[in-house]
């Protein structure tokens, strides 16, 4: 054996081949007409040795502009959060990263139980009744919600806030052709969903009315009208809210939502330059035999020892696609670990006191930059950790200068908003200091 790490030998290969009775790697693809099968050399780069491989790989991601290395002000659906180092440590463990589908509950109780409890912990941030044990993502978690209310009222026009991130209204939209669905977009006002607008878009055909708050703007929307008109024609009412920012403001429950979904990135899971991150959803107990994905119970066992169990659901939601109610199959079990770890590690006073901190510094620079020249306030009203500014310049050239002080500026909303040429959308978490937002505002006093 040459290389010990490599999984199979010599011997290994002749007697899986003696097993299926051939002689050779080549009688396997012997069906296959000489005349189609590929013959050349495959155009990738030749193998390097394992030093050099590193040494290239180390160059590689040298080159991506990381918060390690840079102060970053970029939110717009993925943040930079601390994370406490007990969230690595459990998540590393190999019977939580290597867990699979906790079918067999007599030998999942660890990962059943992590799972029941990241399900009660966003049930308290949201103020529903249940939750599942977590989706792919933000966006796909308000997809399936859309699915989830067409099925429930037998409609299929959706109603959806322009304020909702951009992506989830494009999963939305991608969603809704396969199954039949309408997806019509209301537009903002001042930063918010425009009442008036949404008012005449629901009507007796709408399944659901779903709106962000935060919205993607980082304006708080007043979720007490919009329930008001969700509810007027008995469609639901759908909320997507950043898990944070609920540890001070009031969830989405207290208001009448039917549903809530959103990312859980915030809670404890890197940026990961995009990905992978966690959806959570959570809705009442009237739509819980509806919901899509995983739930744990708990329960006791013959012996009346409390226990964990996949519920309410039937595997033909994960095995057999064709009756299956959902197109989710799977979760992100491991990233809710990390959140459901990330709660537990702060408790209700640290979140509260990790919010109170977005809240405070997002202010505090929002009022910094606005006395910079050149910099003015798009929107009035009130906002979580991120807020928008106008710029006398295009964001594009000034987030190139930025970069060049070690800076990652704003998103540029002109990508998805065209009428918001020039406005920039700035996240500032607990992470940030004073000394780096000062040194944001002295940059753009120098360009503006």
């Amino acid at each position: 054996m040459k290389f010990r790490y490599l999984p199979m030998t010599e011997q290994d290969r002749k007697e899986m081949l003696s097993t299926i009775g051939v002689q050779s790697v080549e009688e396997l693809f012997a069906e296959i007409p000489e005349n189609v099968r590929f013959k050349g050399k495959l155009n990738i780069p030749e193998p390097m040795a394992e030093p050099v491989l590193v040494r290239h790989m180390n160059r590689l991601a040298g080159k991506n502009a990381s918060h390690n290395r840079y102060t970053s002000f970029l939110g717009a659906g993925v943040y930079e959060h601390h994370i406490p180092s007990v969230v690595n440590h459990v998540i590393s463990r190999s019977e939580f990263y290597t867990a699979y589908t906790p079918y067999q509950p007599e030998i999942s109780q660890g990962e059943l139980q992590a799972i029941f409890e990241f399900q009660t912990m966003i049930c308290e941030l949201t103020g529903m009744d249940v939750a599942n044990s977590s989706m792919y993502d933000g966006p796909t978690a308000l997809a399936e919600a859309a699915a989830m209310a067409s099925a429930a009222s037998r409609k299929k026009k959706i109603v959806v806030s322009r304020a909702v991130h951009p992506e989830a209204r494009e999963i939305l939209t991608t969603s809704a052709k396969g199954l039949g669905l309408t997806v019509v977009e209301v537009p903002y006002k001042n930063g918010v969903t425009d009442p008036d607008q949404l008012r005449e878009a629901a009507d007796e055909e709408t399944a659901a009315v779903i709106v962000q708050s935060p919205n993607f703007f980082g304006n708080i929307e007043d979720l007490a009208r919009v329930e008001k008109i969700a509810h007027a024609h008995k469609g639901l009412f759908i909320v997507s809210a950043n898990p944070l920012s609920l540890g001070l403001l009031k969830p989405p429950g207290a208001y009448g939502a039917d549903i809530v979904v959103g990312d859980a990135q915030p809670l404890g899971i890197a940026q990961s330059f995009g990905g992978p991150h966690c959806g959570y959803f959570a809705t009442t107990k009237a739509l819980m035999r509806r919901i899509p994905g995983r739930i744990v119970g708990q329960t006791v066992d013959e012996e009346g020892v409390r226990g964990f169990v996949l519920t309410l659901q039937a595997r033909e939601q994960h095995i057999r696609r064709d009756k299956a109610t959902s197109n989710i199959c799977s979760n992100q079990a491991l990233n809710a670990l990390a959140a459901a770890v990330y709660m537990s590690a702060l408790g209700k006073q640290g979140m509260q006191n990790v919010a109170r901190l977005n809240i405070q510094k997002a202010h505090y620079a929002k009022k910094r930059l606005l006395q910079v020249n050149g910099v003015e306030s798009a929107f009035d009203g009130p906002f979580f950790n991120e807020f928008v500014v106008k710029l006398h310049r295009p964001v594009r050239e000034v987030n190139e200068h930025l970069l060049k002080a070690g800076i990652i500026g704003g998103y540029d909303l002109e990508r998805n908003y065209p009428e918001l040429a020039g406005h920039m959308l700035i996240a500032v978490t607990e992470v940030r200091t004073k000394e780096e937002i000062d040194q944001l505002a002295e940059v753009l006093e120098g360009l503006l």
